[in-house]
């Protein structure tokens, strides 16, 4: 059955995030499947990659035999996100958004924040000017969070871990305190899900947020 609020969802650009073991990935799917039940053209991306460029940037990123050979520098890591996001938005997200079609990412620029920001130490600053470079203008009308703490999350990972996944707890909890953060100080364009509970559930706050947040 077609979901009026659906069209609301049209031109815009959506980036779902939250800390390893979320979720989001799940959601995602469902939210992408009823916007194109109602006719709505979606452009899916997932960070880093999405390019042929990314791909090869992912590649090296979340290979864990990198991490045991040579140690990456935490501003090198986010930097190479950077370029990868920026051959994303340059090939991807912006052609999307000038048709008019809603642009689902899974993760963005958020994620560096919460990642190789509030957990790795880079500054904020330090980011969003590397990241005004990467992406210009191009930035999400909004951020859902899916919140989930670090045992619940745990339950749900590949046990193949990559080598971000790998870090440890001390360093995901941080990463959760990041989002959660960058929620508490842009309220307007984070919209927040307790992705704790089951997977129908977590959609129905998902799509009321959404309509809260796109219509108001």
């Amino acid at each position: 059955m077609s979901q009026p609020w659906t069209r609301t969802l049209a031109g815009q650009f959506i980036v779902f995030d939250g800390p390893d073991g979320s979720g989001k990935s799940t959601q995602f799917r469902m939210l992408r499947e009823l916007a194109e039940a109602d006719g709505l053209e979606v452009c899916e991306v997932r960070e880093p990659g999405g390019t042929e460029v990314g791909e090869r940037i992912r590649a090296v990123l979340l290979d864990p035999e990198v991490e045991r050979e040579h140690a990456m520098d935490v501003r090198c890591e986010m930097m190479l996100y950077m370029a990868s996001r920026a051959q994303l938005v340059a090939e991807k997200v912006r052609p999307a958004l000038g048709r008019g079609a809603l642009v689902l990412a899974d993760r963005f620029i958020s994620s560096t924040l919460a990642y190789q920001g509030t957990a790795g130490g880079v500054s904020v600053a330090d980011i969003l000017r590397v990241g005004q470079v990467a992406i210009g203008e191009c930035w999400p009308r909004l951020v859902v969070v899916f919140d989930v703490d670090q045992a619940t999350a745990a339950k749900r990972l590949n046990p193949l871990l990559d080598r971000m996944e790998q870090k440890g707890v001390e360093y995901h909890a941080r990463v959760r305190a990041g989002y959660l953060e960058q929620a508490r100080e842009d309220p307007d364009r984070y919209l927040v899900v307790d992705a704790r509970r089951d997977v129908d559930t977590v959609f129905t706050e998902l799509c009321t947020g959404l309509q809260t947040k796109l219509t108001q």
